[in-house]
């Protein structure tokens, strides 16, 4: 297995990476919003926020 950062050899500390350095490289994309997880469509966020303001907020 391979470093997704740097293309070297990963060591078990650090799995999946090489080393420290690579990791919070990686960590910090994740904070900075380089990687994300796909959400759903925004036109379909809206229909379920539509929904929402049409049921009645009481008590279930």
């Amino acid at each position: 297995m391979s470093c997704p950062i740097c293309g070297k050899d990963t060591v078990e500390r650090f799995r999946p990476f090489c080393s420290k350095r690579c990791a919070d490289i990686d960590l910090g994309r994740w904070l900075n919003g380089a990687y994300f997880v796909p959400a759903e469509a925004p036109e379909e966020l809206d229909e379920a926020a539509e929904e929402l303001a049409r049921t009645p907020s009481g008590p279930h």
